[in-house]
Parts: structure tokens; sequence; C-alpha cells
């Protein structure tokens, strides 16, 4: 299968389960970084009742082992150019030390955790981005996401576990393939809405989305698409949040309940819809 933007849901009916409430909570790298923050922020999250899965992003270690090992590392529009031997740096850092890091600490908060990547019971199969794709740039390792096998997730979700995924991917030949996080969120937030009532979270640093990228106070509480458009057109919105919200959209169309942005610290009040900003479908009368 091929295009960035398709994605396939492999064993996604379970008829015998209800509609119930899942947490779908996408992590950045700045919590990442900070591990007060991270420790802080994992005791809120295992404070969350019911159904949840934990998407984080890599941080700035990745890019500090590969200068302490002499790799360069090129950036183009914040996304990382990923050549085999940073491929090797990514998976070792995110697949393993944070996602390991991170499933301890909820085990130490009392919830029961597992932490996964693409590759492992095949939840997440990706293609190779080919330059023709992302104009005409060549990002090496980066795959985009094709397909979401939700049978692997199921059966850990009804026994309570914690779900953690490390943003690699796999490309069903061997090749394993750096993914944008946001993204794998989105995918799996789409695929899961199939079984559960689904909200999707994207915390990190920002109150939500701001008029004034500088001004924390000028969270817009609630957005619709063509709010978003309007906005967009008018230079409103800061380049950096716009990918969000395309994957925000994008989710919310293709079945997810509700998307809700803001601070990481804040994530009880997100839930509840006190804080941040929360996508919603275009009402029409």
């Amino acid at each position: 299968m091929t295009g960035q933007n398709q994605t396939t849901i492999i064993n996604a009916t379970a008829s015998n389960l209800e509609k119930e409430a899942l947490y779908v909570v996408k992590i950045g790298g700045n919590i990442i970084d900070d591990n007060n923050k991270l420790a802080l922020f994992l005791k809120d999250f295992s404070a969350i009742k019911g159904k949840k899965i934990l998407v984080h992003g890599g941080g700035k270690l990745a890019t500090q082992l590969a200068k302490d090992l002499g790799i360069e590392q090129a950036m183009v529009d914040g996304r990382r150019i990923t050549d085999a031997a940073t491929l090797k740096i990514v998976t070792m850092v995110y697949a393993g030390y944070i996602n390991k890091n991170i499933v301890a600490q909820l085990q130490a908060n009392n919830n029961n955790a597992i932490g996964f990547t693409g590759a492992d019971a095949n939840l997440i199969k990706a293609h190779k981005r080919l330059p023709a794709d992302s104009k005409g740039i060549d990002y090496g390792f980066v795959g985009d996401v094709d397909s979401v096998n939700t049978s692997a997730i199921l059966p850990l979700l009804q026994q309570d576990i914690a779900i953690v995924i490390a943003p690699i991917t796999h490309d069903g030949n061997g090749q394993l393939l750096n993914t944008n996080a946001d993204t794998i969120a989105q995918s799996i937030a789409v695929a899961m809405s199939n079984n559960y009532a689904v909200s999707l979270l994207y915390c990190f640093e920002k109150n939500g989305v701001l008029l004034d990228a500088n001004n924390d106070n000028t969270v817009i509480p609630s957005i619709n698409k063509e709010e978003y458009q309007t906005l967009k057109e008018k230079a409103l919105i800061f380049a950096g949040m716009i990918p969000k919200l395309d994957n925000a959209f994008a989710a919310i169309n293709s079945g997810v309940t509700k998307v809700i942005i803001g601070k990481a610290e804040m994530i009880e009040s997100l839930i509840v819809g006190k804080a941040g900003t929360t996508i919603q479908h275009t009402v029409t009368h």
C-alpha cells in the first residue's frame, strides 16, 4: 500500500467490546528532556482511570548521543534526516532507554505497562518515505504509516495494561523506520476508534493552540475546521502548530471522538475540558 495518509486497520472489529473511553496521549520531547516534568506527568498519567495508550517522542537525547559519537545530524523543517547511523541511534534511544524508562516509572506508580515499537507484534507497518512524497527531500529511513494491527493492542487494554509506544516502525521486510510520533498517535487513535470512544491528546509545553505564540494566555478553547482555515489564511497560527492541527482534524474526520491539545502538566484538566484546545466537528444547521 502506498500513500502517506492511507492507513489500514488490521483485525479492528471486536463486536463484543462496548464503546468505552480510550485515551491516546502523545508527549513531546520537551517533557522527556526534563526528568522532573516527566516524573510528574507520568504520575498524572497513571492516575487516569480507564484504558490508555502513551506515544512518546525522542527528545534531545538522541541528538546528544549522535554528537558524542561524532555522527552529524541534519534537520529539515524540524524533522530529522535519518541515515543508517542515525537510525541505529534513535532505535537505541527511543525504543530502548526512553521507552523502558517510561515503563519503569509507570510501574512505580502502580500502573502496569508494557513498551512497544511498531515492529513488536507487527503493531505498525510503514513504508519508507520517497523524495517524491516529500518535496524532493530524501529523509532517509523515515517511515509513513500503512497499517495498525489493533488485534495486538485489544487484549492488553482489556487487562488494563497501559501501552507505551516508541516512534519506531517497520516495513515488513526487516527494515526499521523512524516515524513521526504525532502521526503514530493519530494513526493509533483512528484505528482504535472502531472499538472505543477515543480521545487523542497532544501534550507539550504550551497551554494549547495560541493566537499569540508568545503569550500562553491566548488559548483558543475550541476550534472547528472552518475556523482553522480562517486562522491559517490570516497567519494567526504559528507554523509549528499546523502539523498538529492537520493531524487532529484528520483524526476527527476518521472516527476519533475528540482531540485535545495542551500543556502536559495539565493533563487532568485537559481530559475534563477545563484547559487546552478542543478540536471539534463543524456543527451544521
